[in-house]
């Protein structure tokens, strides 16, 4: 008796790159197809105000400008670095952390290995320093406590049980939500202006699959 088919576990992207989720390559990772799934997927499974989601393309910005407010004036590296830091989930999508402990390490293995892969093709080091990671999630919980209390309906001192107490007011912060096509181009626009290490040498010369 023939055996079935192994399960499809890629997804074909817009530019024509198909990315492996079991064992992604930095050749199949394109920042176009990240900018625009970012800016599709919704924060807060979407149970959020206003008239748009809040997507982690936007989120992903918030993190870069408090990162900025709150270490050591960070370089384009650490600034990329956030940037990208919720970047698996153009493919994967925004598991809300509750869904994530129920599922454990299958979920956390698939993200790290494409964390990985990106950073290999935007010249990142597979582990960031160990002052920048956590600076990172520093930001990210600050992000997410203001997203919380401002937009998700969280009281305060609910948020500060989750995410801790922020170290920067949320009227100092773009929270908002933008349409869809202002998220996208504004985080290729910051991708942009991260100038060098931000492309894998020779990864042009290599086909499309």
């Amino acid at each position: 008796m023939a055996s079935s088919p192994a399960p499809r576990a890629w997804q074909r992207m817009l530019s024509g790159r198909r990315l492996d989720l079991l064992d992604p390559s930095p050749l199949d990772i394109e920042i176009e197809d990240i900018a625009h799934g970012l800016a599709r997927v919704a924060r807060w499974n979407g149970q959020t105000l206003g008239d748009h989601p809040l997507s982690v393309a936007q989120h992903s910005l918030l993190v870069v400008t408090i990162l900025e407010e709150t270490w050591m004036e960070p370089g384009p590296e650490a600034r990329l670095a956030a940037l990208l830091h919720d970047a698996p989930e153009y493919v994967i999508g925004d598991m809300i952390s509750p869904f994530k402990a129920v599922i454990g390490g299958d979920y956390k293995g698939v993200e790290r290995r494409l964390l990985v892969a990106i950073h290999r093709r935007f010249g990142l080091p597979d582990e960031l320093p160990a002052d920048l990671a956590a600076a990172i999630k520093a930001a990210d919980r600050i992000a997410a406590y203001h997203e919380a209390t401002q937009l998700a309906g969280f009281a305060a001192e609910e948020a500060r049980r989750f995410f801790g107490r922020p170290r920067i007011a949320h009227d100092r912060l773009e929270l908002a939500p933008w349409p869809t096509a202002d998220a996208e181009r504004r985080f290729l626009e910051l991708f942009a202006t991260l100038g060098a290490g931000t492309a894998m040498p020779g990864d042009r010369a290599v086909e499309q699959r």
